[in-house]
């Protein structure tokens, strides 16, 4: 039954987000971000001189091209509602944008590079926002054969000095080993409480979900290891590996067999993946952090299995370099890494939260980030920053 539930509520969540992004004959057409199925207007100046501002009296546009769906309730959905809310308080008349939902599989992989060098060659986009390490090398191409053309390359660390350090991408990197550590120590105290409904006390195992073992993912596990065994040195951490970021039937095998095994508590970091394991945990009556958009609330019918989400800012970040952009402050041929102290990361704390992690966990939780901040603790990376 519960399986149906959130097959019924990603289901609708798909059905949404093709509503308000419009549709297309075309698979591979950009769906149009203004929810209208309107002609994209006609070519424009691309926007490349060194301030990168939008040219005077004409719409800023943006193309977010994902290699994945809108609808994960997480990485992406976060990516364009930070773009949605620039759009609606800008108005669509000063800036604008479309979406293009590539598709996550090893099926559309072939299609990522033609699509990237097709929004290119239109020459209609001041910018055009992409993300995570897949997109790395056709990015790099495009870079190269458009000097012109202004990019955004979130969630992955650019190599400038290894393709000649081009300087028309904008590159953003995220703490999420500072969150993940908050996540980790939040998981060690919540093991162990036996006041928290479901938790046996007496085995100290946490676990984490992870998509796939690459760098970025790895930061995450980092700082909840690192955070957890701050708390407990003792504590167990359980790493399980989907292989992709969209099978969550897997995603939901793995985690089972971790609840099995004794974790009253997991961390999904898998995108669509990762929703198996909050469907595992509301099947045993445990518990799973959420990642990248606030999960509770996305997702009622398993807020009480979901503590609390470590937010990646995606959507804050890009709302912000457009904004600089718009201002002809974001400098190109850069790298950013936002953490705690930009907003780049941060652990949704709203009433759902105070709800469910007794004032104890909450008051450490809070210690802990002040620490972080202040450069007090140092958290554990896989990525060289």
């Amino acid at each position: 039954m519960m399986k149906k539930v959130l097959a019924m509520l990603l289901a609708s969540a798909m059905v949404v987000s093709i509503t308000a992004c419009g549709g297309n004959n075309d698979d591979t057409t950009a769906p149009d971000a203004a929810g209208e199925g309107t002609e994209a207007p006609a070519e424009t100046e691309d926007g490349a001189s060194d301030d990168a501002a939008a040219p005077t009296g004409e719409t800023y546009r943006a193309a977010l091209l994902l290699n994945g769906t809108l609808g994960d309730k997480s990485f992406y959905d976060s990516a364009n509602e930070g773009l949605t809310r620039l759009r609606d308080e800008l108005g669509a008349d000063v800036f604008d944008f479309k979406v293009e939902q590539m598709g996550g599989t090893a099926a559309d992989e072939s299609k990522w590079e033609p699509t990237l060098l097709d929004y290119c060659d239109s020459g209609e986009y001041d910018v055009i926002i992409m993300g995570t390490w897949q997109m790395a090398d056709p990015l790099a191409k495009a870079a190269e054969q458009y000097p012109d053309q202004k990019f955004m390359f979130f969630d992955e660390q650019f190599d400038f000095e290894g393709n000649g350090n081009p300087q028309n991408i904008y590159n953003i990197l995220y703490k999420q080993n500072e969150v993940s550590y908050l996540v980790g120590a939040a998981a060690a105290m919540m093991t162990t409480d036996e006041t928290i409904e479901g938790i046996d006390p007496s085995t100290k195992k946490i676990g984490f979900l992870g998509g796939m073992d690459n760098a970025v993912i790895n930061d995450f596990l980092k700082g909840y290891e690192q955070g957890a065994k701050d708390v407990d040195p003792e504590m167990e951490v359980v790493v399980g590996w989907v292989g992709d970021f969209v099978d969550s039937t897997k995603g939901k095998d793995i985690a089972l067999g971790q609840y099995q095994s004794g974790v009253d508590v997991g961390y999904n970091v898998a995108g669509n993946a990762g929703l198996g394991q909050i469907e595992a945990a509301g099947d045993t009556n445990l518990y799973a952090f959420g990642v990248d958009s606030d999960q509770a609330s996305l997702l009622p019918d398993y807020a009480k299995n979901i503590p609390t989400s470590a937010l990646k800012n995606v959507g804050n970040s890009l709302y912000r370099a457009i904004n600089l952009d718009l201002e002809g402050k974001l400098t190109y041929g850069t790298t950013e890494v936002l953490g705690f102290a930009e907003g780049g990361v941060e652990l949704v704390k709203d009433a759902h939260y105070e709800e469910m992690l007794p004032e104890n966990i909450r008051t450490t939780l809070d210690e802990l980030e002040q620490k972080i901040i202040s450069g007090e603790i140092v958290v554990d990376t896989a990525i060289e920053r």
